[in-house]
């Protein structure tokens, strides 16, 4: 029996993003706590810099923020140059937010209960 589902990492946090020159900066932040330890194995800086891989990020860096079940991603020289000297402007911002939400995550099915849009959530404490 497998015991662990593939699911999109929107399921288990949200993310917000923020950018400056040539820097994207990416939020994961844990739905619920019983789901951090599972990003802090899966969401890795290889990980990451696989998933941005066409973007060709020159340096990805983790910053782990285990109190608030977060962690900060610095991906370097993503931006095609920066905002102002880039016409991809679609490779900015909150896009690079909702593309790092489409990585693949493996869970446990232990902790299914626990996703984001399940009906079983527990409430968080």
């Amino acid at each position: 029996m497998n015991d662990y589902i593939t699911i999109p990492l929107y399921r288990l946090a949200h993310s917000r993003t923020g950018d400056k020159g040539n820097r994207s900066n990416l939020s994961v932040i844990a739905w619920h706590p019983a789901l951090w330890e599972v990003l802090v194995a899966q969401v890795t800086e290889a990980a990451v810099a696989q998933h941005f891989a066409s973007r060709q990020p020159r340096r990805v860096t983790r910053y782990l923020l285990p109190a608030l079940h977060a962690m900060n991603l610095v991906l370097d020289d993503v931006l095609d140059g920066g905002v102002n000297d880039s016409l991809n402007l679609d490779g900015h911002g909150k896009a690079l937010s909702y593309w790092l939400l489409d990585l693949p995550i493996q869970l446990p099915i232990s902790l299914q209960p626990y996703l984001a849009g399940t009906d079983a959530q527990p409430a968080i404490s």
